[in-house]
């Protein structure tokens, strides 16, 4: 019973993520954000939601270990990915064709997953109004974080209102007709969130019973089978958004998403009464947040690697993201906890 209710849920997750980033997409249209800025903030806040509601539901069921391994798992999931789509995209070069800017995202998701790492390992009880310190660190290094985000978009945002002409002439290039308006959008974005929200709740309960069940720790279970499921509307919308040549879209929606899970680490905190979060999870989280920044590390070089020619055997790629995702997983499942 507990894996048809996870599946069931899954499904309601995935499919509601999808509507979400659908309609999330039609939102910054209307509203004529730029690509980098839609991907990192509009888009990823949209397809992170299932690691939202998932993660805080698993806090108020006093299951901290799973709640932390979804929100890291996800952070290595969202490289893998980032690597799928340079391999089966090969020809397209996505990574070396998206703004440098993204350098700066992929910064901020790496320092705060190692801010998680470290505070994983501290082990400290230190509470500010019911909230461990380490999760507050990181909701005001995300919020600082994505204020200089917002201050380099805005430079690039200046130089678009120059050819203002042409960017009021996109919106009617796409396949299909024109999108519904920003009304419609924006009810459509609600019901998917709401249906996500009915749905996650009952995705971590049956994980903490398919941990008990199977005798999994809900640590791997929460980084691999969690994550996986709610990590799919990222991979979902980035394929879509490469497909229609929005690299910056696609590849903002995952280093974007992998900042805004480690802030949600200050969601799933206050939800966790007990006390600090962080301090309550298994060590094993630290060595999923190294993996993780490792990962996003490979993507950052591979942003920022602009050679014309390619070099399969040094030049960062998908086939490292990919064997390091596996290696990882491998290891957290050696390790347990």
């Amino acid at each position: 019973m507990p894996w048809l209710i996870f599946l069931g849920s899954a499904v309601v997750i995935v499919y509601a993520g999808t509507k979400l980033s659908r309609y999330g997409d039609q939102i910054a249209e209307k509203t004529g954000l730029g690509g980098l800025w839609v991907g990192v903030l509009l888009m990823a806040g949209a397809t992170s939601l299932p690691e939202v509601f998932t993660t805080v539901s698993a806090s108020l069921l006093d299951a901290p270990n799973l709640a932390v391994g979804d929100l890291l798992g996800a952070v290595m999931t969202n490289m893998l990915t980032l690597g799928a789509v340079d391999l089966y995209y090969r020809r397209k070069r996505v990574w070396q064709r998206v703004a440098l800017e993204h350098a700066l995202v992929a910064s901020l998701a790496i320092t705060l997953t190692g801010i998680t790492g470290f505070f994983v390992l501290l082990d400290t009880e230190v509470t500010l109004w019911g909230v461990g310190v380490g999760s507050l660190v990181l909701a005001v290094i995300y919020v600082l974080g994505m204020r200089l985000v917002f201050l380099q978009e805005d430079l690039k945002r200046r130089e678009r209102e120059r050819e203002s002409v042409i960017h009021a002439e996109e919106g009617t290039r796409r396949a299909g007709g024109s999108p519904p308006g920003l009304r419609r959008a924006s009810m459509g974005f609600a019901a998917a969130a709401l249906a996500i929200l009915v749905a996650a709740p009952l995705l971590a309960d049956s994980a903490v019973k398919i941990a008990e069940a199977t005798g999994i720790s809900t640590t791997f279970i929460g980084t691999s089978l969690v994550a996986i499921t709610t990590s799919l509307p990222e991979l979902v919308t980035t394929f879509a958004a490469v497909r229609l040549g929005a690299f910056d879209l696609a590849v903002g929606n995952l280093f974007g998403s992998n900042a805004f899970n480690m802030c949600v680490m200050f969601f799933a905190d206050v939800a966790y009464r007990p006390g600090s979060l962080l301090n309550a999870v298994n060590n094993t989280h630290a060595v999923t947040a190294l993996v993780g920044i490792l990962l996003m590390n490979v993507g950052l070089m591979g942003i920022i690697y602009r050679a014309k020619k390619r070099f399969p055997l040094i030049e960062p790629g998908g086939v490292l993201i990919v064997v390091g995702y596996l290696l990882g997983m491998w290891m957290l499942f050696r390790l347990g906890g």
